[in-house]
């Protein structure tokens, strides 16, 4: 299963576009600016843990996401 995205191009600041993000209760918004296209990562920022969660490559944050989708379906069916 994929994952639905949207991308923010607009003009808006990084700090409007965060709080935008944080009114619409998006669950992880991924930041990248000059610094990640460099070291090929992307910039995590997590609604559910509340910070910035660091650098990631896209293969990483799809590990994490995958493992979350996991631990979410195991806590909905209620196994251990």
């Amino acid at each position: 299963a994929g994952f639905r995205v949207e991308v923010d191009l607009s003009e808006e600041s990084l700090g409007a576009k965060i709080r935008k993000a944080e009114l619409l209760k998006i669950p992880y918004m991924l930041v990248v600016g000059d610094k990640e296209v460099e070291s090929g990562t992307v910039s995590v920022r997590g609604k559910r843990e509340g910070k910035n969660l660091g650098a990631m490559s896209v293969e990483e944050f799809k590990e994490f996401l995958r493992k979350k989708v996991e631990e979410e379906l195991t806590a909905v069916r209620g196994e251990n």
